[in-house]
């Protein structure tokens, strides 16, 4: 075995250990104001999308972390399940939040009941309308759930979650004066202006919380490729750049109007490195680091940027069809890739890019989107 397997393990056993049998020296927790929410989150959030060991759940909110991020779509509707169990006996201290797809106020409502009864609480601290990439995506009839249930005291505070135009979006809802938090896209691959909205946005009294920080998670894959069958030693060699994911967590935690960033946290490993971006500065050879990931991703990545304007003139959802390519290519994550795709796909059916000589989206960002898209059809379809 060597040292750098050892010390990995030697860490992954220190932070399972019962909080009062831990070492010590304790990760340091930095803790931001939410908006005008007048909570507190650690900057730090859990992303449970991908989880799936409780123990790991439970371990940091025994560390300090204090903001938890679930749905009631992830893992076909189990990981409401699997987190409500893990912070049993917690709820008082943590921040809960779950997200709903519903369009109607029957389909919020009834979503919300369904994960106050998975989660095994009485209220959210927030409750997102998801996936809400337009202004007109956000209706009245959603917005009206949200203030219904809050009235009823089922959640505290009202979000919108948007993976796209972000800058437009963060503009519109505070423009609509009732949104609390916004759940939006934001790391280093992204323009100027979308920090700059954050920032706008955040001065406004909206609450931030940050997503896909990771960049699609291109260099954390690192425990084997199932989906494409090659060695660990060579999808490491492939993939990993030692530092860089920490190096992106850093760089959106320096932004200082994200209240906090969630990053999906499947082990005790990736706890252990994703604690250390709360009391570690960000460097200049991390952005030298995070210069080079952006040059080898740059063809690769959807920057959610939304300048194709989201579907092309065969139907095809571009940026959400990136966005499943980059759960199995990023996150190795095959089996939630194909779900979503399918689900904006609906159901397998032939590539519409076969049929163009080329493809007519032209992405400012260097994204190659019929290679991209073709991938994912081969791939998930």
């Amino acid at each position: 075995m060597d040292g750098t397997t050892s010390r990995r393990r030697f860490l992954a056993a220190g932070l399972a250990l019962p909080a009062a049998a831990a070492s010590p020296e304790q990760p340091r927790i930095e803790y931001r104001p939410l908006g005008k929410t007048g909570l507190k989150v650690s900057s730090l959030g859990f992303g449970c999308m991908l989880a799936s060991d409780p123990l790991v759940v439970e371990r940091a909110a025994e560390l300090g972390i204090n903001y938890f991020d679930t749905a009631r779509s992830y893992q076909g509707g189990n990981n409401e399940r699997m987190v409500g169990a893990a912070l049993k006996g917690k709820r008082d201290k943590i921040i809960l939040a779950s997200k709903t797809p519903g369009r109607t106020k029957e389909e919020v409502l009834r979503d919300l009941e369904t994960s106050l009864r998975e989660l095994g609480t009485d209220h959210l601290d927030i409750l997102f309308l998801h996936n809400r990439n337009e202004p007109e995506a956000v209706t009245e009839e959603g917005l009206q759930a949200l203030e219904e249930a809050r009235q009823a005291g089922k959640i505290r505070f009202r979000g919108v979650s948007f993976h796209f135009n972000m800058p437009r979006m963060l503009e519109h809802v505070c423009k609509l004066g009732v949104i609390d938090v916004a759940l939006a896209s934001y790391n280093f691959t992204m323009q100027p202006e979308v920090g700059e909205a954050i920032r706008a946005a955040r001065r406004q009294g909206l609450g931030i919380v940050a997503m896909k920080v990771m960049a699609g998670g291109y260099a954390r894959i690192q425990k084997g490729d199932r989906l494409y069958g090659q060695s660990p030693e060579h999808l490491t060699a492939r993939l990993k750049r030692p530092g860089a994911m920490l190096a992106a967590l850093k760089w959106v935690l320096k932004n200082e109007a994200v209240d906090t960033a969630i990053i999906g946290i499947t082990d005790f490993e990736e706890l252990e490195e994703d604690l250390r971006a709360m009391s570690e500065p960000f460097t200049d050879e991390e952005a030298r680091l995070l210069a080079a990931e952006l040059r080898r991703i740059g063809p690769l990545y959807c920057r959610m940027c939304g300048a194709c304007g989201g579907v092309c003139e065969k139907g095809v959802r571009v940026a959400d069809a990136l966005r499943c390519l980059t759960y199995a290519d990023g996150y190795g994550q095959f089996a939630l890739a194909r779900e979503r795709f399918l689900e904006l796909a609906a159901g397998p059916k032939p590539a519409p890019c076969l049929d163009c000589a080329a493809c007519r989206v032209r992405c400012p960002n260097g994204v190659r989107v019929r290679e991209r898209i073709l991938r994912a059809w081969e791939l998930l379809a």
